[in-house]
């Protein structure tokens, strides 16, 4: 029969698609990443397809086993406990088998964190690159990081409470300050979207204990402009003239400052 990869909500139950519900209710069973988190959405919907467990601990020996009951026949829809799956998820592994095996492959999409929170940051969204979680290995980390330095694209980055402060200071002491957004409890009552930058962010986790699954959206790189040689009232003259073309007068302010010997802040009391 099929497999069919089935995103779930990522936080709001009132995400949960039509098409998803039909296909939770119609398979013979459902590979589930927790099958106790998986239990509460379908009691939820009063769904009663049979479960297995499918995660990153069993997931070569449970992966065989599904093949198995696919090729005799039967259908199974893939869940993991948020989102979709296979994305930066064991269930990559299972649609890899799948497809070695020639079993049909359905997708039924639904809510995912990454999209979700690059539309809401406030960052460039035309071009990204999804990091997903950073390995724990520090030589390892430490190389990736290292590889994204001057990654030009929006980076987003997935990661648990425990371990944000930690990476912010790796991110900083890679990146430098640039700006990101911070993004908890997506979809959720207490959704809070923090939109600030590296070193302020160290700052303000050091003082509040992170709570909830973070998504991190980074600035990309950016090459400095050149410094222009002039004086302050050429540049308060270039600032004047952004500024006279719509744009607002902090960002003239700064993007002058970039270009000039002057601060954001001598050249905005100027204007």
């Amino acid at each position: 029969m099929k497999l069919y990869i089935v995103g779930t909500p990522i936080g709001n139950l009132s995400d949960m698609s039509p098409r998803g519900l039909q296909t939770l209710s119609s398979v013979d069973f459902i590979a589930a990443e927790d099958t106790r988190v998986t239990q509460k959405l379908l009691r939820h919907f009063e769904i009663e397809t049979p479960m297995i467990s499918y995660h990153e601990h069993n997931k070569y020996e449970k992966g065989e086993l599904i093949v198995s009951r696919i090729l005799s026949g039967q259908s199974c829809a893939l869940v993991t406990d948020a989102g979709m799956p296979a994305i930066s998820d064991p269930g990559e592994e299972l649609v890899k088998q799948c497809c070695a095996a020639g079993i049909t492959i359905e997708t039924v999409p639904g809510p995912t964190a990454l999209t979700t929170a690059l539309a809401v940051s406030g960052l460039p969204t035309g071009r990204f690159t999804f990091e997903g979680f950073l390995t724990v290995n520090k030589r390892n980390r430490r190389e990736h990081l290292a590889e994204l330095k001057k990654e030009k694209r929006t980076m987003i980055f997935y990661e648990a409470p425990h371990k944000l402060t930690t990476t912010l200071k790796d991110l900083y002491t890679a990146f430098g300050d640039r700006e990101i957004s911070i993004i908890k409890e997506l979809t959720k009552i207490h959704e809070t979207v923090i939109r600030t930058s590296l070193c302020a962010a160290q700052s303000l986790f050091e003082e509040v204990s992170p709570r909830g699954e973070f998504v991190l959206v980074l600035k990309g790189y950016e090459e400095c402009p050149e410094i222009i040689e002039c004086t302050f009232e050429q540049s308060r003259r270039m600032a004047l003239k952004l500024v006279s073309e719509g744009i607002s007068k902090s960002t003239a302010a700064k993007q002058i400052a970039k270009q000039t010997d002057f601060s954001k802040d001598e050249i905005y009391k100027s204007l």
